[in-house]
């Protein structure tokens, strides 16, 4: 009975293709003594009879244990120099897990039990030989003869990005990605990942000179500068393990499948594995929880997709977590390291490599999570390094590819509003860890990873010129507004959920309670509209009728977002004690879609009240005013296309508004009647009523004094706790520390956080008069709502003037 090595393997490889008297060179990545029997074994099997001597083999130090052989064979040297053209082959033993459901993925049972089984141990190699033999397999890569080897050597050591290796260094090498290539066929793309990544930049001519430069102006030796390197680099980079990739997955699908249901479309997956068949390809995700990689993650894994290389922030590499992230594809990096140039210039080759080798990368663009619900302003900081690379030709093309996660509820909801009411972050650690997954026992609804539109660096910066000397201040227009297309387009993709519009509908009616009755005419407008612009996920909502509302409602009030008071002849719902800020969470997830309106509708009371004879000029200047006034807080497109924006909203509602507005104060407030459903009292009211709290404390101050931030910001959330008790404000969520960084922002942008004299005293006082006319606005809008709820306007708009109660009367005009 032959030995276990010398029996066939299942789906053997065949004998490369040789040219007649052609010599073989095989190169055997064999780990262990065993692996190197098996291949040989398979060499003599499969050898064509009457050629014992067409072959050489040689042995390379192995991909598992590069221990065990950590020099070449010199006789590769010898082999290469020899003047035939060899046909060099290689060869390796891969193991694999136990086949569950169709897949060899490594489940923690089994590293707890034998560890690794892709890298068994001596005594678990011989058991799979003889009683699991599926699980071996041979794989051998594309062979390259001797010269094309040679030509591709003398190519690399001419480059920047090349090597500075020997060519039997090489040619080894080459081998094992050869061999890398061949494996993944088998196991799929979910383990490509990359090898040599120390060893390939730090060699590489280009670093090494510009380390020889830094260490010029430093004043430094260049062994010192390349050490400090050579540390950065492993502080930086990922190191993916295959095990461990497993593993994390597993774990990431144990915590959200047990609150969530994830959801994704076949059809984007399908667009993007064709995109990254093509192009380096970098994920740009919103950033709403920390479940949001763990999500993106799972789905490309699913998928088929290899890992991602995800940017994380330092305060993430606790253990044991940090470690295991770093194994299954995260690169950490500081928070900031403006004036470490060794270790900004390491970053810039790091990712330089991955963009050149085309691995997928992943980082949040808003930098951090959003505490409010809204798509924070996006950071340059990463984007720059790969627009950088891009232009300096590492690559044809990038391709941004924005992606919306977008939640039903989230766990962290109590902490964001907690730290709106100026509470402090909790930082990350093994216990904070712990807890996140203690909230994770219950139920939350589902998690939406929905891709955007890709937005292509070549198209929008033309091709690379990496001669080209670049201008700084036009590069960074180009960089704001890559990272503005890729934030329009996050939003753009992401869905309206049912509990988005109840939350929306509950704020926009204050403290007051709603049966399910009163909720679903109120979102009857919210969804009709939200179907006819079809906007995602409006065709999914299940909110038409008084079942689906109760179903969403009983979802918040169990995770104590909403008080149901149920003694009276019905149930009645309303947001929970200190819980407005939560609700206002999932409301912001949507609310850009909504905003042009709100705008429109403020303008359109401004234009009814001007003085000035061209009433739609007077609109289309309010519209851009307040357009200004918010764009700390939301993101608008470019004046002509905003424009175009206002008049397509309008014209949802009234193909004629145009003629309206220009017929006079009549026409325009013939408008609102047809313009349902009317938002500007629950979409910018919590924002202008912030801002007015940030105004009028600004008003408060001496002119002269220096400007404290902090201290601003205490105020203010003094005086909207008291603005809210005297019913100067009207919503809860206004008070919220988030929003009154960005109304400070806006302050500083129209240079009135001083010092200064009576010039700055009086812009403040006219700052904070245009909030309160804003505000003024807003009132009447709401003024209109509550008649229409009282049956005093028309609610069909079928006619020009809206019945019963004037609407002057209604809006308080």
């Amino acid at each position: 009975m032959p030995s276990p090595v010398d029996r066939p393997f299942e789906e053997e490889p065949d004998w490369p293709a040789a040219s007649p008297g052609q010599r073989v060179l095989f190169l055997l990545d064999a780990s262990t003594g065993l692996e190197e029997r098996v291949l040989r074994a398979w060499i003599e099997r499969n050898r064509p009879e009457g050629e014992a001597d067409a072959f050489d083999v040689l042995c390379i130090p192995g991909t598992r244990r590069p221990g065990r052989r950590k020099t070449l064979d010199p006789r590769l040297e010898d082999d290469l120099a020899t003047g035939d053209d060899l046909l060099v082959a290689p060869l390796r033993v891969i193991w694999r897990a136990k086949e569950r459901d169709g897949r060899y993925r490594v489940q923690p049972l089994d590293v707890l039990k034998w560890g690794d089984p892709r890298d068994p141990d001596a005594m678990r190699e011989r058991w799979v030989l003889w009683r699991r033999r599926e699980r071996l397999r041979i794989v051998a890569a594309e062979p390259a003869t001797a010269s094309e080897l040679r030509t591709r050597w003398r190519d690399s050591t001419s480059s920047d990005a090349g090597t500075l290796l020997g060519l039997p260094q090489f040619v080894s090498r080459q081998a094992h990605l050869a061999l890398d290539r061949a494996e993944r066929r088998l196991r799929g793309n979910r383990y490509k990942v990359p090898r040599f990544v120390h060893e390939d930049i730090l060699t590489r001519p280009a670093f090494r000179g510009h380390m020889a430069k830094l260490a010029r102006e430093l004043g430094e030796s260049e062994a010192r500068v390349s050490r400090r390197a050579a540390k950065c680099l492993r502080e930086i980079a990922a190191s993916h393990r295959p095990v461990v990739i497993d593993l994390v997955v597993q774990l990431w699908n144990f915590m959200i499948r047990r609150s969530y249901d994830v959801v994704y479309d076949e059809r984007e997956i399908e667009g993007l594995r064709r995109l990254a068949a093509q192009h380096p390809v970098v994920y740009l995700p919103s950033h709403k929880s920390n479940l949001d990689h763990p999500s993106l993650q799972w789905v490309l894994h699913e998928n088929g997709f290899p890992p991602n290389h995800t940017a994380g922030g330092i305060n993430m590499n606790f253990f044991p977590m940090g470690p295991l992230m770093r194994r299954s594809g995260v690169f950490f990096i500081r928070r900031t390291f403006k004036d470490d140039t060794v270790y900004k210039a390491v970053l810039q080759h790091y990712l330089d490599y991955l963009i050149e080798k085309r691995f997928p990368l992943e980082w949040y663009i808003e930098g951090g999570r959003s505490r409010s619900g809204k798509l924070l302003p996006p950071r340059f900081g990463l984007l720059a390094y790969v627009v950088d690379a891009y232009r300096r030709g590492k690559s044809d093309d990038v391709q941004l590819v924005p992606v919306s996660i977008a939640y039903d509820q989230i766990s962290d909801v109590g902490d964001y509003a907690a730290e709106q009411r100026g509470g402090d972050k909790e930082r990350e650690s093994f216990g904070w860890f712990l807890r996140v997954l203690r909230r994770l026992r219950q139920r939350y609804g589902s998690v939406q990873v929905c891709f955007g539109e890709p937005v292509s660096l070549a198209k929008q910066l033309g091709p690379p010129d990496p001669q080209a000397e670049p201008d700084p201040d036009t590069t960074n227009l180009a960089l704001q507004k890559i990272a503005f297309e890729v934030c329009v387009r996050i939003n753009h993709a992401t869905p309206v959920t049912a509990i988005s519009l109840v939350c929306l509908v509950l704020l926009g009616r204050g403290d007051r309670a709603m049966s399910v009755g009163e909720m679903v005419q109120s979102l009857h407008n919210l969804v009709t509209y939200a179907v006819r612009r079809r906007l995602p996920g409006s065709e999914e909502l299940d909110l038409t009728d008084p079942d689906g509302v109760k179903r969403t409602l009983d979802l918040l009030t169990s995770s104590d977002l909403l008080t149901r008071y149920d003694e009276g002849p019905e149930p009645v719902y309303a947001i929970g004690p200190d819980q407005h800020l939560s609700a206002a969470y999932y409301r912001n997830s949507v609310i850009h879609y909504f905003v042009n309106g709100a705008i429109s509708e403020l303008a359109l009371l401004h234009a009814h009240e001007t003085d000035e004879p061209d009433r739609k000029h007077a609109f289309y200047e309010e519209a851009f005013r307040l357009r200004d006034l918010l764009k700390f807080d939301f993101f608008f497109e470019e004046k002509d296309a905003f424009r175009a924006q206002i008049d397509r909203e309008l014209s949802l509602h009234a193909p004629d508004w145009q003629a309206r507005v220009a017929r006079g104060p009549d026409g325009i407030l013939s408008l609102f009647p047809r313009i349902r459903p009317l938002s500007a009292h629950r979409i910018v009211r919590p924002f202008l009523e912030a801002y007015r709290v940030v105004a009028e404390v600004l008003e408060r101050l001496e002119p002269e004094a220096p400007f404290d931030n902090a201290l601003v910001l205490k105020q203010s959330l003094a005086m909207g706790h008291q603005y809210l008790l005297q019913r100067h404000i009207q919503r809860a969520e206004s008070v919220s520390q988030a929003l009154f960084s960005t109304a400070l922002k806006l302050a500083a942008n129209r240079d009135l956080l001083g010092p200064g004299g009576d010039e700055l005293r009086q812009q403040r006082q006219a700052f904070a008069e245009e909030i309160r006319d804003a505000i003024r606005h807003t009132d009447a809008v709401e003024a209109m709502v509550r008649a229409r709820h009282a049956g005093l306007l028309d609610m069909r708009g079928s006619s020009d003037e809206p019945s019963g109660e004037t609407p002057q009367a209604a809006a308080g005009f």
